[in-house]
């Protein structure tokens, strides 16, 4: 069932390319192309130096550092020396990277050399004492470990063993290192062979912009190269050189969250540049709006595919597929589709039964992929591994054509004189207006509702749009109840490292004084 049989582990999908077609290109950087068979050799020397260098099984080795080939070397070279690949966030304040480098009790980090400032601070913050391996340009991996020996490791990798360890983006509460196998992996590139929506092609590409410590960068990553098919590297989402790459390397895939999706469409370049060769747009990472996806598929003229998962499935959860993707159809735009083969979905109220048809409730999921657990948190694994089924977090209800719905984040929903209301509802109605740009939908304090709502907008450009002309556009839309009560126009919105809109930000100065979780 399997596409390559004897593909077991994260470093044996890419021996496999290497060995049948080494001279396929792998990796795309600029100028230069990486083929199969020569990112298999980079990667055995580099595996083969951290063994060397006293590397074992089951620790964890650490990255620092932006897109370039350096990255995907060193993950695959991780990968063969049974040890755990950690991409670090180097979004983050020197306090919180401090947090995770304490956390991970990594003893080498793989260091780029532009970060040395944020490296230095967040190792005196942690308290650890962490062998950095320093790199750049100029003195790539490549280059240092090319003394080493080419030859594979000798080393019996088990499936179980943890490949990947991805820190959640810490938008509340403590930040969890989710642990993912190389079976775990593999066993999602099974649902991925076996859902027809998914077609790979001689010749495809995918350009890669996400940032490296996201599931959404790596997961789609992984996908691509077990199907042979190349990555262009960008370095990290710069939406002007997007737009250059595209019209330079000619991808065929590409993947982003809705946040860049909107950056994209709003740049100066983007007008001119020729979206024609991209025959898949995947978008995931957080629920879109149904303005921004019906004007990204007007301006782009390939296919659509969303994805709908989390850190801890490892991959996609869902799919709504590129024929589901209908603009006469705006309730299914809406929609994060079906699960994959060999996934499950529940529904389930606060006691844990099951919900009528419709109705919203927890999403529940089953998928053999799910996360081993999270490093060294035992009580937050069981609450969101339960009986063989993740918690997502999400409210999501089901329709009658087996569709499921993102309603909302559970943290997210407000609650306004008893009545729920869920913001990615409001979002969706608030975006369709022709002035909105971007909008964001969170709970504040009302001294008569408990909680009101309340919209944050970026405008379109030369905007005048008023509170009181966006609140009218919203009771044509919505229950009294949902309608937003307070407006604030905005020139940008507060970000967590993904793209994400940090509503956590957004909440916080309307809480500070209240007393209220505003994660």
């Amino acid at each position: 069932m399997w596409l390559y049989p004897e593909v077991r582990t994260l470093g044996e999908f890419l021996e496999y390319h290497g060995r049948h077609t080494p001279d396929r290109r792998a990796l795309v950087h600029g100028s230069r192309t990486i083929s199969f068979a020569e990112y298999d050799t980079v990667s055995n020397r580099i595996a083969n130096g951290l063994l060397a260098s006293g590397v074992e099984a089951g620790e964890r080795v650490g990255f620092l550092g932006l897109n370039t080939p350096d990255f995907y070397f060193a993950l695959i070279a991780t990968a063969r020396t049974r040890a755990a690949f950690i991409p670090f966030n180097w979004r983050l304040s020197p306090a919180e990277l401090g947090q995770l480098l304490h956390d991970s009790d990594a003893r080498l980090v793989f260091v780029e050399r532009a970060l040395e400032e944020l490296w230095s601070a967040a190792l005196a913050a942690s308290g650890c004492a962490i062998k950095a391996i320093w790199f750049d340009q100029a003195d790539t991996l490549e280059d240092q470990f090319a003394h080493h020996s080419a030859a594979r490791p000798d080393l019996f990798i088990s499936e179980e063993d943890i490949a990947i360890q991805l820190y959640t983006s810490g938008t509340t509460g403590k930040p969890k290192g989710v642990m993912l196998s190389h079976g775990g992996f593999n066993r999602m590139r099974l649902c991925e062979h076996l859902e027809p929506a998914f077609q790979w092609a001689d010749g495809d590409i995918f350009i890669n912009p996400l940032p490296n410590f996201h599931l959404l960068s790596i997961g789609i990553a992984f996908q691509c190269l077990y199907n042979g098919v190349a990555i262009s590297i960008v370095r990290q989402f710069d939406p002007g050189v997007v737009c250059q790459t595209i019209q330079r390397d000619r991808p065929t895939l590409l993947t982003l969250t809705p946040t860049m999706l909107q950056m994209l469409l709003d740049h100066p370049q983007a007008d001119a540049t020729d979206f024609t060769s991209l025959r898949l747009v995947l978008y995931a990472g957080s629920a879109i709006s149904l303005g921004l996806i019906k004007r990204a598929i007007v301006r782009m003229p390939g296919q659509f595919m969303q994805f709908y998962g989390a850190t801890e499935a490892g991959g996609a959860f869902s799919i709504l597929r590129p024929d589901e993707h209908d603009l006469e159809d705006e309730a299914k735009l809406q929609s994060c589709g079906r699960p994959l083969p060999l996934i499950e979905f529940r529904i389930v109220d606060a006691d844990g039964n099951e919900v009528p048809e419709g109705q919203p409730g927890e999403l529940m999921a089953r998928a053999p992929a799910i996360t081993s657990g999270y490093w060294k948190q035992p009580e937050a694994t069981d609450k969101v591994l339960q009986h063989g089924w993740y918690r997502t977090g999400d409210v999501a209800r089901r329709d009658a054509d087996g569709l499921y719905y993102i309603v909302d984040r559970v943290k997210d929903m407000i609650v306004s004189g008893g009545e729920n209301v869920y913001c990615a509802e409001v979002e969706n109605a608030l975006s369709t207006h022709p002035e909105v740009a971007q909008v964001a939908v969170i709970g504040v304090p009302d001294p008569r509702w408990g909680e009101a709502v309340m919209a944050c907008v970026i405008r379109t450009a030369d905007s005048l749009l008023a509170e009181a002309e966006l609140i009218a556009h919203a009771r044509a839309l919505l229950a009294g109840y949902k309608v937003p009560k307070r407006v604030t126009f905005m020139e940008s919105f507060p970000l967590v490292a993904t793209g994400k809109v940090s509503k956590k930000d957004l909440r916080a100065p309307h809480w500070a004084n209240v007393g209220r979780n505003v994660g």
